[in-house]
């Protein structure tokens, strides 16, 4: 239990905490260019604790996938808020850092149970600040409750099984640099849905993240050298070799 705690928090609960702040505080494409630096985080958090080397392409699609989001989305101009730059930075690190621990603690644990108990166990956390900074929920009408079945069972639940599926069959690296994809749906869906403008620099940003991704995860992550990821058991104790 204790272990989906820490990891629910680190995940779940702090993340979309710190993400909402960073929304609230930042320009978008701000917020979303330092989120995507997860790549590297992730890439370099698997080496150190996971062992898993990176090759030198899959580093270099990382790099080449951030490029390219900071080209698509060209984050300077205006104000930047320093506590939603740490916010953001705050959040990119406690996310890279709980999935990589969800690598190393859950190897043998389903990833819909690992969804579901992180989900419980990060909003278990967050509950009591949101009742007490917050109060109670407003009234909610048929669109809002429609909204919030789509956030809660699509874009949370689904997403998270998904990404925790990736995170147990795929390297750190490889997830981290998929995760580069994210921006770019943002765009076209901002470009579809919202009539948003999508010039030359969103072209080209574009296409810098779809071939840094194409690079990074068709390069292999070399096995290195150390313990092999512990797993859980039942009360989150660990087994004894």
């Amino acid at each position: 239990m204790v272990v989906a705690i820490v990891l629910g928090t680190l995940t779940v609960g702090g993340l979309n905490v710190l993400v909402y702040v960073a929304a609230q505080r930042l320009a978008t494409s701000l917020a979303a260019t330092i989120m995507s630096t997860s790549a590297a985080a992730l890439l370099l958090l698997s080496w150190m604790m996971l062992r898993q080397r990176p090759t030198l392409r899959a580093a270099g699609g990382a790099v080449l996938g951030i490029v390219g989001v900071i080209v698509m989305l060209q984050p300077g101009g205006g104000d930047a808020d320093g506590w939603g730059i740490a916010a953001s930075v705050v959040a990119m690190l406690s996310s890279s850092l709980g999935f990589v621990l969800t690598r190393r603690w859950g190897a043998d644990v389903p990833p819909l149970t690992m969804t579901a108990w992180q989900l419980i166990a990060g909003s278990l956390v967050v509950m009591p600040v949101a009742i007490v900074v917050e109060g109670a929920p407003p009234a909610l009408d048929g669109p809002a409750l429609l909204g919030f079945a789509y956030i809660i069972l699509v874009a949370t639940a689904g997403a998270y099984a998904a990404w925790f599926t990736g995170l147990s069959r795929l390297p750190g690296a490889v997830v981290g640099v998929i995760g580069l994809l994210n921006p770019v749906t943002g765009v076209l869906l901002g470009v579809v849905v919202a009539h948003e403008p999508f010039g030359p620099a969103q072209i080209v940003g574009l296409a810098l993240v779809v071939v840094g991704v194409l690079i990074g995860t068709l390069a292999p992550t070399a096995p290195g050298p150390g313990p092999a990821p512990q797993p859980l058991v039942r009360g989150g104790r660990r087994r004894r070799a």
